[in-house]
């Protein structure tokens, strides 16, 4: 949508342009035919006053020619009249033939004038009908164009109509596939708690059976712990394996450069200050080409160790330093080049020498072969440094105690330091002699051959440079890498492995190796997707059920708690229960015998009165031998009573307790779909915000479209109307000029 915006701002603009040179165009037409309709008012007077006195000189022709048959007619009747007319006659004529030929010469230069109008005014008139024709064209085009923009606009909306209908379905899906996310989530989440509590029971287990088991531990040894395997990492031995084939390729490029730049200076030297075809050399020089043509034996062995240092790093190795063995071979084969380039060192300084005090040599060019002669030194010195560290990662394969794993990092740190003072080396080397380049093409006896080799150095040293920036590069970008792979080993190594120890460990591996190989056995099919896609809500219900439960399953447990407790307490109720209802009988059988002696006494004092108590007495003994004699009813009804109410205590107990569990049973899955519902919500609300502001892009770009839209409406109009107007304005000049041609007619 941006970039058809801006194709239609883009052709707006033209358009703009367009109506803008049209509108100029326009305006500077309608000036010329306001000047052209001027000059040709001004023929038009010029015409008028030319008719009129044409008219005027016709009639006054008429009035003399009547006037010269008069005179004529009176010569007949008077001769003397005659004569002397004819005097008078004679010099009228010749006043009127004067008069005459000058209104003939300027008539004869109004109608040149006349005709010239004519031709300009056809001139004119041709030209407004090209501009004319041309404008009709250019109308016809600017019609196409606004046609196809028409078509194009159209094209487009119906392109963001389908767009919008694919972001509608697209957004649609995109809910969907959060929904699956967060149950995918959940169950994730779930899994992982089933892990950690498995895994920690394993650990338990293993550390158990580790105590129990495991009667000797390698581990704390140094030397037996350098024969365990350490753990494969076959992703780190493949970037391993990568980088040593970029190193190789690297090297590759750096041995072509050397071999390359050695034999040209071999040529230069045989060429130059003295050619070797016309004269002989110098016994330096000899010497110094004579070894320079050695330079192969000594530069093609540092590709041949790269390869076989790349060839001894596999997927199934353990590359660390102390079984890179083939390091070793690399580092002898550098050391053969250093001392070849320590021996031609002093014959290429003396040559350079030699070179400044020849008398072909200028103040510019010794001063080169100075700069060149302090580079050489400073190449043969950089050697040296990258020698001595890569002797020393040689090491750990050979002597381990010669280099501490703690100083790995110091070496390669050291190694990537000294590539980059290499590049920088060679960047001065090159700069210095492109220079001395250019100032041996000066020196009169330069030879075509001469230049040719000074160019073949110098593209050998741009490649030598470019070479050793990309190895500079690459070490420094993979040092940490070289760091920490080179320098893993078995669990607890703090020490390096002896060479002996880590062949025995390789041998322990590949022995491990074929041993899992026979036990692999192939693993079982996993759970179909669908089926676990089926599955998922099965399983979430299954996980908020069991929370429910276990919580359900504490609350009972702390009821059962709070009813025994309640039960032992109405058990010692019961029991003071019982004591008192003892004690209330005793008291009652001692009240009864009490009572009874007593009304025995009063009867035999007071008779009368006997009379009236003996009936209270017999009542009231009525009543106790009554009471004594339902006591064992009384007591059955107890029993009955207190059995009722325990069985509907037991009862109302079993309901509440269903009733509490069920309740706890609503409550977790109220909150599980509380908690569904929140998910549910928020995921409404983020797609809710995600369609609303695709809503909110969809309506911005269909305003953003009927804007643009309706400013190209109203410029087609514009530009419609203005055309129209040119039309009417052209139709104008036409009818003007047809009516110009028609009165000049």
């Amino acid at each position: 949508l941006a970039s058809l915006v801006f194709q239609l701002r883009a052709q707006n603009q033209v358009l703009k342009k367009g109506v803008v040179d049209e509108q100029a165009n326009s305006a500077s037409l309608k000036e010329q035919l306001k000047m052209k309709d001027q000059s040709l008012r001004k023929l038009q007077q010029e015409m008028d006053s030319l008719t009129f006195r044409n008219q005027q000189l016709a009639k006054r022709v008429e009035l003399l020619q009547d006037e010269l048959a008069l005179s004529e007619a009176r010569g007949k009747k008077n001769k003397k009249s005659v004569e002397s007319s004819s005097q008078l006659s004679q010099e009228q004529k010749s006043v009127f033939n004067e008069d005459l030929q000058k209104k003939i010469e300027e008539n004869e230069r109004l109608h040149i004038l006349f005709f010239e109008a004519d031709e300009q005014h056809k001139r004119l008139e041709a030209e407004l009908r090209s501009r004319l024709e041309i404008l009709e064209t250019d109308a016809a085009q600017h019609q196409s164009v606004v046609d196809s923009l028409m078509k194009k606009y159209t094209e487009t909306i119906e392109k963001l109509q389908n767009d919008k209908a694919k972001l509608e379905i697209k957004s649609q899906t995109l809910e969907r596939e959060a929904k699956e996310c967060r149950l995918r989530t959940e169950e994730c989440q779930q899994q992982l708690k089933n892990l950690q509590a498995a895994l920690g029971s394993r650990l338990e287990e293993s550390l158990c059976i580790i105590n129990e088991k495991v009667p000797f531990n390698d581990t704390r040894s140094t030397r037996y712990n350098a024969l365990n395997v350490p753990l494969h990492n076959r992703r780190n031995q493949l970037k391993l394996r990568e980088l040593a084939g970029q190193a190789m390729a690297f090297v590759h490029e750096l041995v072509t450069a050397l071999l390359n730049f050695h034999t040209y200076t071999e040529q230069k030297v045989q060429i130059f200050p003295v050619d070797s075809a016309t004269d002989t050399i110098s016994p330096l020089n000899q010497k110094f080409s004579q070894y320079l043509h050695e330079n192969a034996s000594y530069v093609r062995p540092l590709e041949e160790g790269m390869l076989q240092l790349f060839e001894s790093i596999t997927e199934d190795t353990v590359t660390v330093l102390e079984t890179t063995v083939k390091l070793k071979a690399f580092s002898d084969h550098l050391a053969s080049y250093l001392g070849f380039l320590r021996k031609i060192l002093p014959y290429q300084l003396k040559s350079l020498e030699e070179e400044c005090e020849s008398s072909l040599c200028t103040a510019a060019l010794r001063a080169r072969n100075m700069e060149l002669h302090r580079d050489m030194k400073r190449l043969t010195a950089v050697f040296e440094k990258l020698h001595t560290y890569v002797s020393l990662l040689a090491l750990p394969s050979t002597r381990p105690e010669g280099l501490l794993r703690t100083n790995y990092n110091f070496v390669f740190t050291h190694i990537a330091a000294s590539l980059h003072g290499f590049h920088d080396i060679l960047k001065d080397i090159s700069k210095h002699y492109s220079q001395k380049a250019t100032l041996e093409q000066e020196v009169p006896t330069a030879t075509q051959k001469l230049i040719t080799t000074n160019d073949c150095i110098l593209s050998s040293v741009a490649a030598l440079t470019n070479g050793a920036g990309k190895m500079a590069s690459f070490f420094s970008n993979n040092l940490d890498h070289f760091t920490a792979s080179l320098s893993y080993g078995p669990k607890g190594g703090a020490e390096f492995i002896s060479p002996l120890s880590a062949e025995c460990m390789l041998q322990y591996k590949r022995k491990a190796a074929a041993y899992v190989k026979s036990l692999k056995k192939p693993c079982a099919d996993s759970v179909p997707y669908e089926e676990a896609l089926a599955n998922r809500r099965v399983l979430l219900s299954s996980t908020e059920s069991r929370e429910g439960l276990a919580q359900q399953v504490q609350q009972s447990l702390e009821k059962i708690a709070k009813l025994e407790q309640e039960k032992e307490h109405w058990m010692l109720e019961a029991q003071l229960a019982k004591i008192k209802l003892e004690k209330e009988n005793q008291k009652l059988k001692n009240s009864l015998s009490g009572h009874l002696t007593e009304t025995i006494q009063e009867h035999s004092r007071l008779p009368n009165i006997a009379e009236q108590k003996k009936e209270t007495t017999e009542k009231s003994l009525r009543e106790p031998i009554k009471s004594t004699s339902l006591a064992p009813d009384v007591e059955s009804r107890e029993d009955l009573i207190k059995t009722h109410y325990m069985a509907r205590i037991a009862e109302l107990t079993s309901h509440l307790q269903l009733a509490d569990s069920k309740s706890v049973h609503f409550h977790a899955e109220c909150r599980a779909l509380a908690k569904r519902l929140s998910l549910a919500e928020k995921s409404k609300e983020s797609l809710m915000e995600e369609l609303k502001l695709a809503s909110q892009n969809i309506t911005r770009l269909q305003d953003e479209l009927m804007t643009t839209k309706r400013s190209y409406e109203d410029q087609l109009s514009m530009m419609s109307d203005h055309l129209c107007s040119m039309n009417e304005t052209l139709t104008k000049q036409r009818e003007e000029i047809d009516t110009l041609k028609m009165t000049s007619k």
